[in-house]
């Protein structure tokens, strides 16, 4: 499963690489760095934060286990002319742009960082952000290889919002790390020089700043043509470099906390092995370890018929965290998840049902608390609204912050499935009570009475035919209401009650670049798809598997009321082949179909 984790992750690195500005692809930091961060409760501005005394080593240096001490010299100027920096952040404009210029955004559509983005980050709960900065386009390409003066500036200018914000800082070299470090074998000379100008720039930039910046020293390190052993060898260089830079320019450096990754940031036990070599060696106790999660990769991006957060599923998230914990958090080593997401999000956030990711984000967060381990969120663009503040998926949102402190109630399932001509009856649920206890159903405000619209017992919660019924209206196709299950602790869950029929579709003809599936999908939600050649082999891309890829293979739209199947299908379908389709839908039903190409044309029909 690793190498097809690592074509998506490539994948998604081709799509972000060419982004000219400190892009807004920030990661909003969750939970805790371990012993150095600690997330509180966000008050209202006028109100003076609680602060919380961090836990320490006691060989640790003082400075982690406080707040930063408020020396930096551009935060004091900018306290001087704002007054203090935890009033009220409304009169705080950004700086603006000239008029005659639009807004600018980066190379993937997302509008520039400004200081209102960064406020309403802080103003979510979050306490630490990771600014990703790409410097290839910024940086000289022949000796002595100089950083451009203008972009460090800019770099400065979004770290300075963030910690004006009270937020810790991470920032790195990001896309580099393919773009033109992956060739570090072959071109090692020159591949060092550009890294240890880059280091060398940030390290004299951000000399005074205060501890809570933190400096990762590359993102997602990897290597091309090398064996394991060799690629260990190169970034045990470029760490060991790394160190030295940042250390040897003093002032607050002198003991910043460096975050450092193992080769693909992954936790896989030969790179947790190395990465822990290479700590041994610098011996230095202000060193935090860096990896990446986005799930069993199945599940992450809906592919091989892994559409549920099953046992399989929650193992491999428990058998990666345990693996990183065992290996540095237990030996006093902090570890930071710096990316934690699902795959399948680069496609849309719909590729994973929605009751299923968020029993993934719940147990994700309750279990990097155990491990203390801390996770930073990866957002495209995709969760937070850069310009109007507001969460595309409040729903997730509440279920990620609920796992801050404590653990959520979920269920087997968040919907509820109710055929539109059928005689309607009771439904039964599995509660996941997740240590919590249940106490009761509710319709928005109003809470439901129990014996006369639900029963419980145990675990099974059963929703009476006189709710459902009183829910469903006049039964037309969708979701028609929905109800809460409500629990001690943590984010209540949404249970959606649907009208549907059988989905129907209709055959059709077209190219093979456009070829899309007229479907009646009668309020029903499509799961997974199948393709199959006669004799029963997988057909399609990703053939080791007949359940092809969410929203890459195959892909929905419900309001278009079509199935497309791109190119990428098609390219790796035999000519003149039937293939045989199968339809999963969400509540239990199947639309088989056949479709054939032919010189990049296609056929589709019912037989």
């Amino acid at each position: 499963m690793e190498r097809h984790h690592h074509q998506l992750r490539r994948h998604r690195h081709r799509q972000e690489h060419e982004l000219q500005r400190v892009h807004p692809h920030q990661r909003l930091g969750l939970l805790r760095l371990q012993r150095l961060l600690v997330r509180r409760q966000r008050r209202p501005r006028l109100v003076q934060p609680q602060r919380r005394r961090l836990h320490r080593r006691p060989d640790q240096p003082h400075h982690l286990a406080h707040r930063r001490p408020h020396h930096h010299p551009a935060a004091h100027r900018r306290r001087q002319r704002h007054g203090d920096r935890r009033r009220h952040a409304a009169g705080l404009e950004p700086r603006q742009l000239p008029r005659r210029r639009r807004r600018r955004r980066d190379r993937l559509g997302q509008p520039r960082i400004t200081q209102s983005l960064i406020q309403n980050v802080a103003a979510q709960g979050y306490n630490s952000i990771r600014i990703p900065v790409t410097w290839d386009n910024h940086q000289s390409k022949s000796a002595p290889y100089t950083v451009d003066t203008a972009y460090l500036d800019r770099v400065e200018e979004v770290v300075d919002w963030a910690l004006d914000a009270d937020l810790y800082v991470l920032i790195n070299i990001h896309h580099d790390s393919w773009i033109w470090m992956a060739d570090m074998n072959t071109n090692r000379t020159v591949v060092e020089a550009r890294y240890e100008s880059i280091w060398t720039a940030l390290a004299a930039r951000f000399r005074d700043a205060p501890p809570e910046l933190l400096f990762e020293s590359v993102n997602e390190p990897q290597f091309n043509n090398v064996d394991d052993a060799t690629a260990y060898a190169l970034l045990d260089d470029l760490n060991t470099s790394f160190h030295e830079i940042v250390r040897a320019s003093g002032g607050g450096n002198a003991d910043r906390v460096l975050v450092l990754p193992t080769l693909h940031t992954n936790a896989d036990q030969g790179r947790l092995d190395a990465l822990s070599d290479t700590i041994a060696a610098l011996d230095d106790p202000n060193i935090a370890a860096t990896i990446h999660y986005y799930g069993f990769w199945p599940f992450s991006v809906n592919i091989a018929g892994y559409t549920k957060f099953n046992d399989e599923v929650k193992a491999d998230l428990e058998g990666y965290f345990d693996r990183a914990y065992n290996e540095f958090v237990a030996n006093g080593i902090p570890v930071l998840i710096g990316e934690y997401g699902l795959l399948g999000f680069d496609a849309h956030t719909g590729t994973v049902e929605q009751g299923e990711k968020l029993k993934f984000f719940e147990y994700a967060g309750y279990y990097a608390r155990q491990k203390n381990i801390t996770l930073q969120l990866w957002d495209n663009g995709q969760h937070f609204d850069r310009t109007a503040f507001q969460w595309k998926d409040p729903e997730l949102y509440t279920m990620m912050k609920a796992a801050w402190t404590t653990r959520s109630g979920t269920a087997s399932s968040d919907q509820v499935y109710v055929a539109r001509t059928a005689t309607v009856a009771d439904v039964s649920l599995t509660l996941n009570l997740n240590g919590t206890t249940f106490q009761g159903l509710r319709v928005g405000t109003t809470n439901l009475v129990q014996g006369t619209d639900y029963t419980i017992s145990g675990s099974t919660l059963t929703i009476k035919a006189s709710r459902l019924t009183t829910l469903l209206g006049d039964r037309s196709y969708g979701v028609r209401g929905s109800v809460q299950a409500v629990f001690s602790q943590g984010a209540p869950w949404r249970i959606s009650v649907i009208s549907y029929d059988q989905p129907t579709m209709s055959a059709a003809t077209g190219a093979s670049a456009t070829f899309a599936i007229p479907t009646q999908f009668k309020g029903d939600q499509l799961a997974t798809m199948e393709a199959k050649y006669a004799d029963g082999t997988p057909a399609g891309p990703q053939n080791w598997t007949s359940y092809k890829e969410f929203a890459r293979a195959f892909s929905p739209d419900y309001t278009a009321g079509t199935v497309a199947l791109p190119t990428a299908f098609w390219s790796e379908v035999n000519d003149n082949q039937k293939v045989t389709l199968t339809f999963h839908f969400w509540s239990g039903k199947t639309v088989t179909y056949y479709v054939t190409e032919s010189g990049g044309n296609v056929t589709g029909s019912l037989t």
